[in-house]
């Protein structure tokens, strides 16, 4: 079995150490990684939060001029509280031929090996631009990559090709759906429960919107449209958070629910976000209102994440094809930064090492194979940038 060179593992370990939860700051990974960027003389430029407690970090190596390949990667990783860990999360550990610690798979592992690589680029002469990419708050919706995309076109700097190393196995992915994310508050009118036909059951409401939803679902399941190269072939539809009542003899005054869409790129979200809602103000707010006419629906936009839908032939799935040791490409039910980039008009793909199965779990690991395959793919891409 192939294995990773000692530093890049060395490399990995460090990044793992540092505690970026998504909560919490991951200033020290950023500056730790700026310093090491800078001594070999990267151009850096970071974006901040609103506290000034993460940042993002984009770096460049290489001449100054248009386009070049970025590696982007998120710093911010999920929390480990209530998980049963045989060893210390936050320090690496490598034993039965993986490596294990928060964040080796999703994503420390590509970015440390990324880190660790970038002294060879510059040794052997870059011919273009390397960007370096890194990101916070990830995990909780993709928050800091938006201003740091922000930052670039402000610049006017728009790299030609991005790799956004989430786990796909060292698979070249270039394609992944949308998410939109809703909560729904559902406004009655309380009473006791003898008297419920004097009342506006907000629960009630909550479960005949929640069933339309689970018809929807089914359609998708049943009619699609399907795409065969997506894990799950079609636009899912999933109620995730219910909240309302108080006792079983009052009528619930409130209810809010949340629920998503996971579509295929080809999918419509705000048609499908309108379905619902026609649904609810239509065939529900009539009855209700007749009992009570302050009664209604609230509706919120809890998340918005696009669909990645990359042509084959396009330059970072062709360049990312001829670093793999793999030749077919795919597509994948979660969400990435890459969607972003690609909207912003900076052609993205997604390819990593490690398996999304072993991300967000206790005893998350990345196989030391894995690791290889990334480091060979990063020296494949060192040889089309640089000499």
């Amino acid at each position: 079995m192939p294995a990773p060179s000692e530093h890049v593992v060395d490399t990995i370990a460090r990044t793992i150490g540092f505690t970026t939860v998504s909560r919490d700051s991951n200033l020290a990974l950023i500056e730790w990684a700026r310093a090491h960027l800078e001594g070999l003389g990267a151009r850096c430029r970071l974006t901040y939060d609103s506290e000034r407690r993460k940042a993002n970090l984009f770096a460049s190596l290489g001449p100054e001029q248009d386009g070049g390949v970025a590696l982007s990667g998120h710093t911010d990783v999920v929390p480990v509280d209530g998980q049963a860990w045989d060893t210390d999360p936050f320090r690496a550990e490598v034993a039965q031929d993986c490596l294990y610690g928060r964040g080796a798979a999703d994503m420390k592992g590509f970015v440390g090996t990324a880190l660790a690589l970038a002294p060879e680029f510059v040794a052997n002469g870059l011919r273009q631009p390397l960007h370096f990419a890194f990101s916070y708050d990830e995990e909780i919706g993709c928050i800091g990559v938006r201003d740091l995309i922000a930052d670039l076109a402000h610049a006017g700097i728009k790299p030609d090709s991005v790799i956004v190393g989430e786990p796909t196995s060292m698979r070249v992915v270039i394609g992944h759906k949308g998410k939109h994310g809703y909560r729904c508050t559902v406004r009655g009118l309380s009473c006791h429960s003898a008297y419920a036909p004097q009342g506006v059951n907000a629960v009630e409401a909550a479960a005949e919107i929640i069933a339309y939803l689970k018809g929807m679902a089914r359609r998708f399941r049943d009619r699609g449209p399907h795409d065969a190269l997506f894990d799950v072939t079609h636009t899912t539809v999933h109620t995730g958070v219910i909240r309302g009542g108080t006792a079983l003899n009052i009528v619930p005054k409130e209810c809010s629910f949340d629920f998503e869409f996971r579509h295929l790129p080809g999918d419509d979200p705000a048609a499908l976000f309108e379905e619902v809602k026609t649904f609810a103000e239509q065939t529900l707010l009539p009855e209700m209102k007749r009992v009570d006419p302050v009664s209604g629906f609230e509706w919120e936009v809890l998340a918005v994440m696009p669909g990645l839908d990359v042509a084959s032939d396009s330059n970072p799935a062709r360049l990312a094809l001829g670093l793999t040791d793999f030749r077919d490409i795919g597509k994948v039910s979660y969400g990435t930064e890459a969607s972003l980039f690609q909207q912003a008009g900076m052609p993205a793909i997604v390819c990593g090492p490690g398996s999304i199965e072993q991300a967000h779990k206790p005893n998350e690991y990345v196989s030391l194979d894995q690791l290889a395959q990334c480091e060979a793919f990063l020296h494949r891409l060192m040889h089309r940038v640089c000499g």
